[in-house]
């Protein structure tokens, strides 16, 4: 029967209680009761699973639905006997049910009562399903997060792979290919392996004009941040994405000491514990979830106000598809990344224990994520030509919504730059990828290019005026200017389009805007003057601060950074603390430096505060969690007891380099440690008095600075060592 003369409104008022469908739904839902194969490309919120649900509704026999998630699939299954009083309407037929849970689902098949069937992958694998599947009458199979079939997808499933062969065992139907973020590499990668090059393709647009995108430097008071934003949110719901269980249970404690209603959630808690922070998140009686992206998969609430990633993705896909779960009523969405390079190579190192082709996807989508954040152009129009849409920047909807647009950077003519690109394009015969195309304009030699012999070509290092970063900056540009474009079949090959070959005949003006430089130095304190994103620090109170701490550092003869660290007395600039106790919640002020230095800049403080009418933010003070206690006892107890710091390390399961940094907080926050026994072992009394002397003169402690000065003769770990005891010895 032809879907012409079915009602469909009517069937989707009787059956979900809507007067009308939602963007491209009743389309795709037409091509499907007239029994196409149907590729459907929604996102997030775009309401992707009606598309299937009402047809199966309608249509004679059993739908079966795979779907890689078994809280996803509970959810949906839920939502469909909520508008049925058949309980066996929908089923889930997984690796969680008992034997006599399997034939009360086969029963219903049977009888004809059930019209869904949800299914994970490995289940719908078993011969035994199978075969009894292979009886009963299937209406269509609907393949949900078609992405997972993708190599180059976020979440790729191998057992993805095999599912055309098993659909064709159990009967030749419709398949419905739906996904909620594909690039053109991976729609391709779907509709070949599904075997569905006749598909009737629909793709919404993916603009979510609701949503604002803002990237933010990471330094080390992320928390602190987070905490400000979530103030400014009060009674807000949010998710906070981590990329470890780790950093979700850290940050979940952080939090909660802090009177934010949160709870953890990642795949090392028991099933009962994350359906219950689930359920908590879903009713309302915590504010916030942190968690791994096992969260979020097909959770419907609407009112999700903010997401806050607070390690940056390892691709653009799942990006989006976590930011997606902000705003989808159509209110306020904020989206805020906290991004720092050190994060990418973290990632990057995760990789290299990866198989060959594995490592290169893996590469090349971590850097479109490096693209993203540090762009200066539109976010919005970078997020939307990587899913191969157009967005006019100046008045597309949402065209204001971001960090950029918001604060926009300077630009300046590029037109001779962006013909040197184009050429360089096309002399290396379009066989590299951006990242040759820079080494081969700064003149930088690698395998590959001496294999093709480009070092040797005259334009090898024509764009040596400009450092990389310069020329990688412009590449992006270009990308989504339209002048160049990525090879689908190799990705990342970067081939020239009609319009640059156009460009390289006739120039006219290309205005360039320069990427964010994202400061490497871990010590800096945010300070971000955007309307409503954060606070600055109190730039007078900063200057009067650092002006008591040289006239304190004379009156005890030590360096002014001895005193107080730099990025401590921002932080007071910024929380005002009026008494000792609120100057130990400053950010590397511990007891023992507050009582030896603080009494007169709380003092200073409390007499600013009340001549400036400055309105205190008592929420800016940070509880620590005091998770850290526990190993500053133990790194102090073990160093009386002169035990080797390899093995302190190694029983705490710390890189020795970590070890060093948790000493260096401990000695700044205040409190002295005793390790001469080890330093004895590594320099003799005249180089440490040598190392002591400079640091005793410097204005800085910087290690690169003190690296400098001794050109090498002391290597990192050394003057890391003399520095803890220096500290130690003279503020403390």
């Amino acid at each position: 029967m032809s879907s012409k003369n079915i009602d469909l409104h009517e069937a989707l008022k009787k059956n979900f209680g809507f007067n009308k469908f939602k963007g491209l739904q009743e389309k795709v839902i037409r091509c499907i009761m007239d029994g196409h194969d149907t590729f459907v490309i929604m996102p997030t919120g775009g309401g992707k699973s009606l598309c299937y649900q009402l047809p199966a509704l309608m249509k004679e026999g059993t739908a079966i639905v795979v779907s890689p998630l078994i809280a996803l699939m509970k959810n949906q299954v839920d939502a469909i006997r909520g508008i049925s009083s058949e309980y066996g309407i929908a089923h889930v037929l997984n690796s969680s049910l008992n034997k006599t849970e399997v034939a009360q689902v086969k029963n219903d098949i049977e009888s004809g009562i059930t019209k869904l069937l949800y299914v994970a992958p490995e289940s719908l694998i078993k011969e035994e399903y199978v075969a009894f599947l292979q009886q009963q009458t299937i209406s269509f199979v609907a393949i949900d997060e078609a992405h997972c079939i993708s190599e180059w997808g976020h979440d790729f499933r191998p057992e993805y792979r095999n599912l055309r062969t098993i659909i064709e065992k159990i009967d030749k139907v419709p398949i419905i290919g739906l996904t909620a973020t594909a690039t053109e590499k991976v729609q391709e990668d779907i509709l070949k392996t599904l075997g569905m090059s006749n598909a009737k393709t629909f793709k919404a647009s993916f603009n979510r004009p609701n949503l604002f995108y803002d990237v933010r430097p990471k330094t080390k008071n992320v928390n602190s941040d987070i905490i400000r934003f979530i103030r400014q949110h009060q009674d807000k719901s949010g998710i906070i994405y981590c990329l470890s269980r780790k950093k979700v249970e850290e940050v979940a404690q952080v939090l909660q000491v802090n009177g934010v209603k949160a709870v953890p959630y990642h795949a090392g808690l028991d099933g009962k514990t994350r359906a219950k922070h689930q359920d908590m998140f879903l009713m309302e009686d915590v504010d916030v979830v942190v968690a791994t992206i096992a969260f979020g998969m097909g959770i419907d609430k609407p009112d999700v106000r903010f997401v806050i990633h607070h390690d940056i993705p390892k691709s653009l896909e799942s990006y989006y598809q976590e930011t997606g779960r902000a705003g989808r009523d159509g209110g306020e969405g904020y989206c805020l990344a906290y991004y720092a390079y050190k994060d990418i190579e973290k990632l990057e190192k995760f990789l290299s224990g990866k198989p060959i082709a594995e490592q290169e996807i893996g590469n090349s989508l971590l850097q479109e994520v490096v693209g993203y954040a540090e762009t200066s152009m539109s976010r919005r129009k970078y997020l939307l030509h990587y899913f191969g849409e157009e967005f006019d920047d100046i008045s597309g909807l949402g065209a204001d919504m971001d960090d950029n647009m918001k604060n926009p950077k300077k630009k300046h003519e590029a037109k001779e730059d962006l013909l040197n690109l184009l050429e360089v394009v096309q002399k290396t015969k379009q066989k590299y990828k951006a990242k040759e195309l820079v080494n081969t304009l700064i003149g930088k030699i690698n395998a590959l290019l001496k294999s093709h012999k480009t070092d040797d070509q005259l334009f090898f290092g024509c764009g040596i005026q400009h450092p990389d970063k310069y020329w990688m900056a412009l590449i992006r540009q270009a990308l989504v200017a339209g002048f160049i474009r990525k090879e689908i079949e190799q990705y990342g090959v970067i081939k020239i389009t009609e319009l640059g070959v156009a460009y390289t005949k006739k120039q006219t003006s290309f205005m360039m805007t320069e990427d964010h430089i994202y400061d490497e130095d871990d010590d800096t304190t945010i300070v971000t003057n955007q309307k409503g994103s954060g606070a600055a620090a109190d730039e007078m109170l900063v200057k009067l601060l650092k002006d008591l701490q040289k006239s304190v550092a004379k009156k005890n003869g030590v360096p002014p950074y001895a005193v107080f660290q730099e990025t401590s007395l921002e932080d007071m600039a910024l929380k005002y603390p009026i008494s000792m106790d609120e100057l130990t919640n400053i950010f590397g002020v511990g007891e023992g430096k507050a009582k030896k230095f603080g009494k007169p800049f709380v003092e200073l403080i409390a007499k600013y505060v009340e001549e400036n009418e400055i309105l205190r933010p008592d929420d800016f003070v940070v509880k620590s969690t005091g998770v850290n206690s526990g190993l500053k006892l133990y790194i102090i107890q073990n160093t009386d007891r002169k035990i080797p710091l390899e093995d302190i390390a190694k029983s705490k399961g710390l890189k020795f380099e970590e070890l060093i940094e948790e000493m260096q907080r401990i000695v700044y926050s205040g409190t002295k440690i005793n390790i001469n026994y080890c330093i004895n072992e590594l320099l003799d009394e005249e180089q440490q008095e040598e190392i002591f002397d400079y640091f005793m003169e410097s204005d800085t402690d910087k290690i690169q600075d003190a690296m400098d000065e001794f050109d090498g003769e002391f290597d990192d770990n050394e003057l890391r060592l003399m520095r803890i005891k220096f500290i130690s010895q003279v503020a403390n």
